[in-house]
């Protein structure tokens, strides 16, 4: 019986980077039946709004999803479709792995990192209040009725929402996969010395569902300033990391750097009942519809797909076949060579080929 996955091609290179995934997951011989659905701009032009209910009642009916990635306005317009996703579904959990895959460009050869994010509070919970509107008056007003410290009149206020039901939810979230993958250690990651309740409160939380895996995980935690630079000296020190959402998503990209770049990160999204399935990189608009850009992100979001969908040895032969792809060399795109103007370099469509060869 085939697997009901709703599929998101998203916008910009969106559709190109999921037409690819599609094509590498159909050579595992893993039966798939999509339901594509649109996101973001083209849904906005045909139903006037980014994320609709349909696509919500398509993911809630499947369980599973997978998208391309979705424009988000900068300072303006709709609030990211991601974020609305998350919250939505309470995927609550916001899975990144980051490896090393030989023949990528990156000096560091050790890492070997699961990010577990929390995907519904903090800053990106979007409670927010504009410059010079009576909301932020009013809420300016009782903040420093409260507060020694005074918030000046030309000021925007967004708020940092962190609960100790979704901390905890998060953590054992991390340390129930990290049983489950055999990783040794959980590093909290938070900034608890200067934000001494909200983040307080996550370390706490993070402190108390450490004791349930004593014995079994290692646990320590660590400023997020000072994980920036420990990433980067002393990567094979850290092991599994969880974080409230701003840090997580930062750090997650900081990570990915470490291994090469976005365009080879995987990212899944988790809650009790849904999975969903995503490339962290952004859309790339000016490089939409070119056959240019790097569809391994996206391959590799549907190796964590398979796998959720207890199909492993399809998912262990897409995996392999995408380190063969990237060792060699031959078959990549542009920013995959030494070169990014090397003439051999392939387009999106003839990278995925060349995986689906080694499958």
């Amino acid at each position: 019986m085939a697997h009901k996955v709703t599929l998101l091609p998203g916008d910009g290179t969106g559709p190109e980077v999921t037409s690819a995934m599609k094509m590498c997951v159909e050579a595992t011989g893993v039966k798939i039946d999509w339901e594509v659905c649109e996101v973001g701009e083209k849904s906005i032009v045909k139903y006037g709004q980014p994320l609709t209910d349909i696509v919500l009642e398509s993911i809630r009916r499947n369980k599973c999803a997978i998208k391309g990635p979705i424009t988000t306005p900068i300072g303006k317009g709709f609030r990211s479709v991601n974020v609305q996703l998350r919250q939505s579904l309470d995927l609550f959990a916001c899975v990144r792995p980051c490896f090393y895959y030989e023949g990528t460009k990156t000096p560091i050869k050790n890492v070997n990192l699961m990010i577990f994010r929390e995907n519904t509070e903090d800053l990106y919970a979007g409670i927010e209040f504009d410059i010079n509107t009576p909301e932020v008056a009013r809420l300016r007003a009782l903040i420093n009725e409260m507060s020694p410290k005074k918030v000046k009149e030309d000021s925007a206020i967004s708020i940092k929402p962190i609960s100790m039901s979704g901390s905890k939810r998060i953590v054992k979230f991390a340390f129930d996969w990290a049983v489950k993958l055999e990783r040794r250690k959980v590093t909290a990651v938070h900034k608890a010395n200067i934000m001494k309740f909200s983040d307080g409160l996550f370390l706490r939380c993070a402190q108390e569902v450490a004791k349930q895996y004593a014995g079994k995980i290692e646990f320590n935690d660590c400023i997020v300033d000072n994980m920036c630079m420990q990433l980067v000296q002393s990567t094979h020190l850290y092991d599994c990391l969880v974080l409230p959402n701003l840090y997580g998503d930062i750090i997650s990209d900081l990570c990915a750097g470490l291994v090469g770049s976005l365009g080879i990160a995987p990212g899944a999204n988790y809650g009790d009942e849904i999975a969903l399935f995503e490339p962290v990189h952004g859309s790339a608009p000016k490089y939409a519809g070119q056959n240019k850009v790097n569809p391994t992100a996206t391959i590799l979001s549907s190796v964590w797909m398979l796998r959720h969908l207890k199909e492993e040895a399809a998912a262990t032969r897409l995996d392999n076949a995408v380190r063969a792809v990237l060792k060699d060399g031959k078959h990549v795109t542009y920013d995959l060579k030494a070169d990014r103007n090397d003439p051999s370099a392939v387009g999106t469509m003839q990278m995925a080929e060349a995986i689906c060869k080694k499958i």
